[in-house]
């Protein structure tokens, strides 16, 4: 089964063809980091308007990369939930028209639920069930992942997420946009050591997250030394901070692990390329005996091949729309 699929939730145009979920024809993203460098971080109505502007031109290069028409594709995927709702809405209608147009099946696919789906990509032989840690610029979830289209969420962040989290404290180191991807750069070979963070506790919720406090904490050190005319060792204050920030995800995933019985481990979304954070989960599920899935690099931001490989399991159990469907800013993976 071949399916076209469509990812527009926030600064990435992206146009797949995927065979049975597992194989990628295709994949194109327009990327428009260097648009939203200038502001620092994404702006939603920009977003939008680049979107209207590159899907068409997205959408049929991914079609030509694979050898196919519209005619020979066997439905449309794309992702309706969560994310920036201007940028959905573009992505929605368009695979709603083209749907309509061809006659295909309309395939809604949540966001978070593609990004774990990126691992099907990577490792053919990998199946549910297992135990998922999803990181990303909005979302930080650990999830139980029952089968392909069944879900439990067991931790998640109280406020900020990891990802707008590493950003954040980027930005205000200094570094351009993508500020995590700059940060974790900038960090190696930096002494993990050089600078004491506190160390984020939740109250209830035995696997939840909260780095609110840990951000703000990096942010007043930065701006206590500014003031005080004192230098910031940019690869040390980085490296001490990400070691922080993996601290709270590692551990709570270990313990959410050991607590459940999982020996299956998968890691997901754009945080997931985070160079600290994929040596420390290899470490740990060497030290348990678990077994370690992660997406490779080029599947671990935004893209639209993940988004054919989750539609194809949404197809498989049923889970299609008509022209009803509608994007929505936020929405339970379960």
């Amino acid at each position: 089964m071949k399916l076209l699929a469509i990812e527009s939730s926030c600064d990435d145009t992206a146009a797949a063809v995927v065979e049975d979920g597992r194989e990628i024809l295709s994949s194109i993203v327009a990327s428009q980091v260097e648009r939203h460098a200038v502001f620092g971080g994404v702006v939603p109505e920009i977003a939008s308007r680049m979107h209207i502007e590159a899907i068409s031109g997205v959408v049929t290069t991914a079609l030509e990369k694979a050898g196919y028409s519209l005619f020979d594709i066997d439905g449309v995927a794309v992702t309706h939930t969560p994310g920036l709702i201007g940028a959905l809405l573009v992505g929605v209608n368009y695979a709603k028209g083209l749907a309509l147009g061809a006659n295909l099946p309309l395939i809604p696919v949540h966001h978070l639920r593609s990004h774990i789906a990126a691992n099907y990509l990577t490792h053919r032989e990998l199946a549910p069930p297992f135990l998922s840690l999803v990181v990303s610029g909005g979302h930080s979830h650990i999830i139980e992942v029952r089968d392909y289209t069944r879900f439990k969420v067991i931790g998640r962040t109280r406020d900020d997420a990891a990802g707008e989290t590493l950003d954040k404290v980027a930005r205000t180191l200094g570094l351009p946009y993508p500020g995590g991807l700059n940060l974790d750069r900038e960090a190696r070979g930096g002494d993990k050591s050089a600078y004491k963070f506190p160390h984020p506790k939740v109250s209830t919720g035995a696997y939840d997250f909260s780095f609110s406090g840990l951000k703000t904490a990096a942010v007043n050190a930065i701006h206590n030394a500014s003031q005080k005319n004192e230098g910031i060792n940019i690869a040390d204050f980085g490296a001490s901070f990400i070691a922080s920030v993996v601290d709270f995800l590692s551990g709570n995933t270990e313990s959410a692990a050991n607590d459940l019985g999982y020996k299956k481990i998968v890691l997901a979304g754009g945080v997931s390329a985070n160079s600290v954070l994929r040596e420390r989960m290899k470490k740990i599920c060497k030290r348990n005996g678990w077994e370690l899935y992660m997406p490779e690099l080029s599947l671990c931001g935004d893209n639209a091949a993940m988004v054919g490989s989750q539609g194809y399991f949404e197809f498989l159990r049923g889970n299609t729309a008509d022209m009803s469907l509608n994007a929505r800013a936020s929405m339970e993976i379960g």
